[in-house]
Protein backbone atom coordinates (compact mmCIF):
# COMPACT_ATOMS: atom_id res chain seq x y z
CA UNK A 1 0.00 0.00 0.00
CA UNK A 2 1.23 3.40 -1.06
CA UNK A 3 2.58 5.82 1.43
CA UNK A 4 0.07 8.56 2.18
CA UNK A 5 2.35 11.66 1.58
CA UNK A 6 2.68 14.25 4.13
CA UNK A 7 0.15 17.31 4.23
CA UNK A 8 2.04 20.21 3.17
CA UNK A 9 1.47 23.51 6.07
CA UNK A 10 -0.38 26.05 4.26
CA UNK A 11 1.33 29.67 4.72
CA UNK A 12 0.30 33.03 3.18
CA UNK A 13 3.28 35.51 3.57
CA UNK A 14 2.91 39.34 4.41
CA UNK A 15 5.98 41.54 3.45
CA UNK A 16 6.96 44.56 2.85
CA UNK A 17 8.71 42.74 -0.29
CA UNK A 18 11.55 45.56 -0.93
CA UNK A 19 14.93 44.09 -3.27
CA UNK A 20 16.00 42.57 -5.14
CA UNK A 21 17.51 40.39 -2.63
CA UNK A 22 17.88 41.51 1.08
CA UNK A 23 15.87 40.38 3.99
CA UNK A 24 12.85 40.66 2.66
CA UNK A 25 13.35 38.94 -0.45
CA UNK A 26 15.36 35.65 0.65
CA UNK A 27 12.60 34.64 3.62
CA UNK A 28 10.18 34.75 1.03
CA UNK A 29 12.45 32.44 -1.11
CA UNK A 30 13.53 30.34 2.22
CA UNK A 31 9.46 29.61 2.49
CA UNK A 32 9.21 28.92 -1.35
CA UNK A 33 11.83 26.53 -1.39
CA UNK A 34 10.74 24.20 1.91
CA UNK A 35 9.11 20.72 0.76
CA UNK A 36 6.93 21.20 4.04
CA UNK A 37 4.91 24.65 2.90
CA UNK A 38 2.24 25.35 0.43
CA UNK A 39 2.46 28.78 -0.37
CA UNK A 40 -1.07 29.70 -0.62
CA UNK A 41 -0.10 33.38 -2.07
CA UNK A 42 2.67 36.78 -0.93
CA UNK A 43 0.66 39.96 0.11
CA UNK A 44 2.71 42.92 -0.35
CA UNK A 45 2.56 46.20 2.01
CA UNK A 46 4.25 49.46 2.11
CA UNK A 47 6.92 49.26 4.47
CA UNK A 48 10.49 49.18 3.78
CA UNK A 49 9.22 50.53 0.13
CA UNK A 50 6.37 51.64 -1.01
CA UNK A 51 3.87 49.02 -1.83
CA UNK A 52 4.35 49.29 -5.93
CA UNK A 53 7.32 48.58 -6.14
CA UNK A 54 7.40 45.98 -3.07
CA UNK A 55 4.72 44.14 -5.41
CA UNK A 56 6.97 44.62 -8.62
CA UNK A 57 9.71 42.91 -6.79
CA UNK A 58 7.57 40.32 -5.25
CA UNK A 59 6.41 39.48 -9.19
CA UNK A 60 10.35 39.43 -10.64
CA UNK A 61 11.91 37.39 -7.49
CA UNK A 62 9.00 34.49 -8.95
CA UNK A 63 9.42 34.90 -12.16
CA UNK A 64 13.34 34.38 -11.37
CA UNK A 65 12.84 31.26 -9.74
CA UNK A 66 9.78 29.91 -12.01
CA UNK A 67 7.48 30.25 -9.60
CA UNK A 68 4.74 32.31 -10.91
CA UNK A 69 1.97 29.90 -9.46
CA UNK A 70 2.12 31.51 -6.55
CA UNK A 71 -0.45 34.90 -6.75
CA UNK A 72 0.64 38.24 -5.57
CA UNK A 73 -1.84 40.54 -3.77
CA UNK A 74 -1.21 43.74 -3.54
CA UNK A 75 -1.36 45.55 -0.43
CA UNK A 76 -1.99 49.26 1.99
CA UNK A 77 -0.29 52.26 0.18
CA UNK A 78 -0.56 54.01 3.59
CA UNK A 79 -0.66 52.96 7.79
CA UNK A 80 -3.95 53.56 8.99
CA UNK A 81 -3.50 56.70 11.04
CA UNK A 82 0.39 57.23 10.89
CA UNK A 83 1.86 59.43 8.05
CA UNK A 84 5.08 60.58 6.58
CA UNK A 85 4.30 64.22 7.42
CA UNK A 86 3.03 63.12 10.84
CA UNK A 87 6.17 61.34 11.15
CA UNK A 88 8.66 64.43 10.38
CA UNK A 89 6.40 66.66 13.03
CA UNK A 90 7.05 63.88 15.96
CA UNK A 91 11.31 63.76 15.06
CA UNK A 92 10.76 67.94 15.11
CA UNK A 93 9.56 66.94 18.99
CA UNK A 94 11.27 63.96 19.70
CA UNK A 95 14.24 63.77 17.65
CA UNK A 96 15.16 61.98 14.83
CA UNK A 97 14.30 58.37 14.23
CA UNK A 98 16.96 56.12 12.47
CA UNK A 99 15.36 54.39 10.03
CA UNK A 100 12.04 55.25 8.20
CA UNK A 101 11.49 52.75 5.58
CA UNK A 102 10.05 54.33 2.08
CA UNK A 103 9.96 57.49 4.04
CA UNK A 104 13.80 58.10 3.91
CA UNK A 105 14.71 61.30 2.38
CA UNK A 106 18.25 60.80 2.46
CA UNK A 107 20.48 58.24 3.83
CA UNK A 108 23.54 58.38 6.53
CA UNK A 109 27.25 57.44 4.49
CA UNK A 110 27.15 54.46 6.44
CA UNK A 111 24.00 52.76 4.64
CA UNK A 112 25.10 50.34 2.05
CA UNK A 113 21.84 48.62 1.04
CA UNK A 114 21.18 49.31 -2.76
CA UNK A 115 18.21 51.69 -3.26
CA UNK A 116 16.62 53.84 -5.17
CA UNK A 117 16.48 57.64 -4.87
CA UNK A 118 14.37 58.83 -2.94
CA UNK A 119 10.80 58.91 -4.82
CA UNK A 120 6.29 59.21 -4.13
CA UNK A 121 3.99 56.02 -3.95
CA UNK A 122 3.51 55.90 -7.95
CA UNK A 123 6.98 55.45 -9.30
CA UNK A 124 8.03 51.74 -9.87
CA UNK A 125 11.95 52.06 -10.36
CA UNK A 126 13.54 49.89 -13.26
CA UNK A 127 13.85 46.28 -12.63
CA UNK A 128 17.03 44.35 -13.05
CA UNK A 129 16.02 42.57 -15.76
CA UNK A 130 13.24 44.80 -17.87
CA UNK A 131 9.83 44.72 -17.68
CA UNK A 132 7.38 42.06 -15.74
CA UNK A 133 5.66 39.05 -17.36
CA UNK A 134 3.31 38.28 -14.96
CA UNK A 135 1.47 40.88 -13.07
CA UNK A 136 -0.69 40.91 -9.24
CA UNK A 137 -4.07 39.83 -8.62
CA UNK A 138 -7.26 42.10 -8.82
CA UNK A 139 -8.16 40.96 -5.08
CA UNK A 140 -6.74 43.71 -2.24
CA UNK A 141 -4.56 41.84 -0.28
CA UNK A 142 -6.50 42.09 2.68
CA UNK A 143 -9.24 40.47 0.81
CA UNK A 144 -6.83 37.88 -0.43
CA UNK A 145 -6.15 36.95 3.01
CA UNK A 146 -9.49 36.68 3.93
CA UNK A 147 -10.86 34.50 1.04
CA UNK A 148 -7.72 32.00 1.78
CA UNK A 149 -8.41 31.55 5.75
CA UNK A 150 -12.40 31.04 4.95
CA UNK A 151 -11.75 28.47 2.13
CA UNK A 152 -8.65 26.86 4.96
CA UNK A 153 -10.47 27.40 8.43
CA UNK A 154 -7.78 26.26 11.07
CA UNK A 155 -4.98 25.38 8.20
CA UNK A 156 -3.67 29.21 7.58
CA UNK A 157 -0.28 29.92 8.92
CA UNK A 158 0.39 33.63 8.49
CA UNK A 159 4.08 34.49 8.37
CA UNK A 160 4.07 38.55 8.82
CA UNK A 161 7.38 40.29 8.12
CA UNK A 162 6.46 44.08 7.05
CA UNK A 163 4.12 46.04 8.76
CA UNK A 164 0.84 44.70 9.52
CA UNK A 165 -1.58 47.16 8.02
CA UNK A 166 -3.21 44.46 5.71
CA UNK A 167 -3.66 42.23 8.64
CA UNK A 168 -5.61 44.49 10.58
CA UNK A 169 -7.54 45.65 7.67
CA UNK A 170 -8.49 41.83 7.24
CA UNK A 171 -9.36 41.65 10.57
CA UNK A 172 -11.83 44.63 9.85
CA UNK A 173 -12.91 43.06 6.86
CA UNK A 174 -13.92 39.91 8.58
CA UNK A 175 -13.95 39.65 12.12
CA UNK A 176 -13.10 36.33 12.22
CA UNK A 177 -10.10 35.86 9.85
CA UNK A 178 -7.70 35.49 12.68
CA UNK A 179 -9.80 32.71 14.73
CA UNK A 180 -9.95 30.81 11.69
CA UNK A 181 -6.49 30.77 10.72
CA UNK A 182 -4.16 28.61 12.00
CA UNK A 183 -1.49 30.71 13.57
CA UNK A 184 0.49 34.03 13.48
CA UNK A 185 4.45 34.22 13.06
CA UNK A 186 5.34 37.76 13.05
CA UNK A 187 8.75 39.62 12.90
CA UNK A 188 8.11 42.99 15.12
CA UNK A 189 8.80 44.44 18.56
CA UNK A 190 11.52 45.16 20.70
CA UNK A 191 12.09 43.88 24.09
CA UNK A 192 15.74 44.71 25.01
CA UNK A 193 17.81 44.13 21.80
CA UNK A 194 21.99 44.19 21.88
CA UNK A 195 23.22 47.58 22.00
CA UNK A 196 26.91 46.88 22.45
CA UNK A 197 28.15 46.51 18.79
CA UNK A 198 29.71 49.26 16.98
CA UNK A 199 27.63 48.86 14.02
CA UNK A 200 24.82 50.85 12.68
CA UNK A 201 22.32 47.66 13.78
CA UNK A 202 23.48 48.26 17.32
CA UNK A 203 23.34 51.82 18.09
CA UNK A 204 20.40 53.10 16.87
CA UNK A 205 19.12 50.51 19.90
CA UNK A 206 21.11 52.87 22.23
CA UNK A 207 18.50 55.35 23.11
CA UNK A 208 15.47 53.70 21.81
CA UNK A 209 15.60 50.07 22.43
CA UNK A 210 11.46 49.38 21.97
CA UNK A 211 11.37 50.77 18.87
CA UNK A 212 11.52 48.32 15.95
CA UNK A 213 10.31 49.28 12.45
CA UNK A 214 7.17 47.17 11.61
CA UNK A 215 5.55 48.03 14.58
CA UNK A 216 6.44 51.68 14.37
CA UNK A 217 5.75 52.65 10.82
CA UNK A 218 1.67 51.65 11.88
CA UNK A 219 1.16 50.99 15.42
CA UNK A 220 -2.48 50.85 15.22
CA UNK A 221 -2.10 48.50 12.92
CA UNK A 222 0.27 46.16 14.96
CA UNK A 223 -2.48 46.84 17.81
CA UNK A 224 -5.49 45.48 15.68
CA UNK A 225 -3.32 42.76 14.83
CA UNK A 226 -2.71 41.40 17.92
CA UNK A 227 -5.98 41.77 19.25
CA UNK A 228 -7.68 40.31 16.67
CA UNK A 229 -8.08 36.99 18.41
CA UNK A 230 -6.16 34.68 16.98
CA UNK A 231 -5.47 31.03 18.17
CA UNK A 232 -1.62 31.13 18.47
CA UNK A 233 1.10 34.04 18.13
CA UNK A 234 4.42 33.79 17.80
CA UNK A 235 6.77 36.93 18.19
CA UNK A 236 10.38 37.33 16.40
CA UNK A 237 11.53 40.33 17.93
CA UNK A 238 14.61 42.60 17.18
CA UNK A 239 16.28 41.19 20.41
CA UNK A 240 17.13 37.74 18.25
CA UNK A 241 17.69 39.08 14.46
CA UNK A 242 20.47 42.10 15.44
CA UNK A 243 23.21 39.82 15.48
CA UNK A 244 23.25 36.84 12.90
CA UNK A 245 24.68 38.19 9.91
CA UNK A 246 24.47 37.26 5.79
CA UNK A 247 28.26 36.87 5.01
CA UNK A 248 29.91 36.55 2.08
CA UNK A 249 30.61 33.15 3.20
CA UNK A 250 27.29 32.19 3.62
CA UNK A 251 26.53 33.30 0.52
CA UNK A 252 29.24 31.46 -0.87
CA UNK A 253 28.21 27.77 0.68
CA UNK A 254 24.56 28.21 -0.57
CA UNK A 255 25.56 29.01 -3.72
CA UNK A 256 28.77 27.37 -4.91
CA UNK A 257 28.59 24.52 -7.15
CA UNK A 258 24.32 24.98 -6.95
CA UNK A 259 22.85 25.61 -10.43
CA UNK A 260 19.37 26.04 -8.86
CA UNK A 261 17.01 29.05 -9.33
CA UNK A 262 17.21 29.99 -6.19
CA UNK A 263 21.03 29.65 -5.59
CA UNK A 264 21.36 31.66 -8.83
CA UNK A 265 19.40 34.46 -7.34
CA UNK A 266 20.81 34.56 -4.47
CA UNK A 267 23.83 34.50 -5.64
CA UNK A 268 23.23 37.35 -7.53
CA UNK A 269 20.87 39.59 -5.49
CA UNK A 270 21.92 39.25 -2.47
CA UNK A 271 23.10 42.10 0.35
CA UNK A 272 25.57 40.89 2.42
CA UNK A 273 26.79 42.35 5.85
CA UNK A 274 23.11 42.65 7.22
CA UNK A 275 21.15 41.27 10.09
CA UNK A 276 19.35 38.45 8.98
CA UNK A 277 15.93 39.70 9.80
CA UNK A 278 13.11 38.05 8.29
CA UNK A 279 14.90 35.02 7.51
CA UNK A 280 15.30 34.37 10.99
CA UNK A 281 11.16 34.61 11.07
CA UNK A 282 10.72 32.21 8.17
CA UNK A 283 13.19 29.90 10.09
CA UNK A 284 10.96 29.71 13.39
CA UNK A 285 7.99 28.86 11.04
CA UNK A 286 9.91 26.34 9.61
CA UNK A 287 12.08 24.60 12.22
CA UNK A 288 10.61 25.65 15.67
CA UNK A 289 13.67 24.21 17.50
CA UNK A 290 15.82 26.92 16.06
CA UNK A 291 14.15 28.90 19.22
CA UNK A 292 16.19 27.99 21.92
CA UNK A 293 14.45 29.98 24.33
CA UNK A 294 10.80 31.80 24.41
CA UNK A 295 8.82 33.16 27.03
CA UNK A 296 5.11 34.07 27.19
CA UNK A 297 4.52 37.93 27.24
CA UNK A 298 1.21 39.93 27.21
CA UNK A 299 1.98 42.30 24.32
CA UNK A 300 0.61 45.50 23.21
CA UNK A 301 1.82 48.74 21.79
CA UNK A 302 1.99 52.39 22.21
CA UNK A 303 -0.42 54.61 20.60
CA UNK A 304 -0.31 57.91 22.18
CA UNK A 305 1.94 60.04 19.85
CA UNK A 306 4.58 61.35 22.49
CA UNK A 307 7.92 60.43 22.57
CA UNK A 308 6.84 56.40 22.90
CA UNK A 309 4.85 56.06 19.87
CA UNK A 310 4.75 52.52 18.56
CA UNK A 311 7.37 51.33 21.18
CA UNK A 312 6.89 48.03 22.66
CA UNK A 313 4.91 47.65 25.59
CA UNK A 314 4.96 44.32 27.69
CA UNK A 315 3.61 42.34 30.73
CA UNK A 316 4.34 38.80 32.56
CA UNK A 317 1.63 36.75 30.41
CA UNK A 318 -2.06 37.30 32.17
CA UNK A 319 -0.34 40.03 34.14
CA UNK A 320 -1.44 42.91 31.76
CA UNK A 321 -4.17 45.62 32.11
CA UNK A 322 -6.77 43.85 30.69
CA UNK A 323 -7.57 45.98 27.85
CA UNK A 324 -7.48 42.78 25.43
CA UNK A 325 -3.69 42.85 25.03
CA UNK A 326 -2.75 38.82 24.04
CA UNK A 327 -0.72 36.50 25.75
CA UNK A 328 2.28 35.87 23.22
CA UNK A 329 4.99 33.23 23.00
CA UNK A 330 8.14 35.43 22.45
CA UNK A 331 11.83 34.08 21.07
CA UNK A 332 14.41 35.31 22.73
CA UNK A 333 17.35 32.86 21.68
CA UNK A 334 18.07 31.18 18.55
CA UNK A 335 20.42 28.52 17.52
CA UNK A 336 22.92 30.40 14.59
CA UNK A 337 24.70 27.21 13.51
CA UNK A 338 21.29 25.75 12.79
CA UNK A 339 19.61 29.10 11.47
CA UNK A 340 22.36 29.08 8.75
CA UNK A 341 22.58 25.23 7.99
CA UNK A 342 18.72 25.58 6.94
CA UNK A 343 19.01 28.55 5.01
CA UNK A 344 22.20 26.85 2.84
CA UNK A 345 20.15 23.48 2.63
CA UNK A 346 16.97 25.62 1.23
CA UNK A 347 18.74 27.90 -1.49
CA UNK A 348 20.86 24.46 -2.94
CA UNK A 349 17.37 23.00 -3.69
CA UNK A 350 15.93 22.95 -6.68
CA UNK A 351 12.62 24.56 -7.00
CA UNK A 352 9.88 22.54 -5.57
Amino acid sequence: MAATAPVKRKVIIDQDTFGPGGSNLLSILMVLQSPDCEVLGLTTVTGDGWVKENTAQALHLLEQIGRTDVPVAAGATYPLVNTEQATRDWERRHGPLPYKGAWMESWPDYNTVHRPPYHGPDVVPPLPDGPLKTRAISASAAEFLVEQVRRHPGEVTILAMGPFTNLALAARLDPTFAANARELVFMGAAFNPDASGSDEFSQQFVHHPRVEFNCRFDPEAASIMLRAGWRKITCVPLDVTVRPRLTPELVQRATTGTPGAAARYLGRFAQTGFPMWDEIAATVLLDATVATRTAQRALDLALDRGAAYGATLSWPAGAGPGLGEPDVNVVQAIDEARLDALFVELMRRGVP
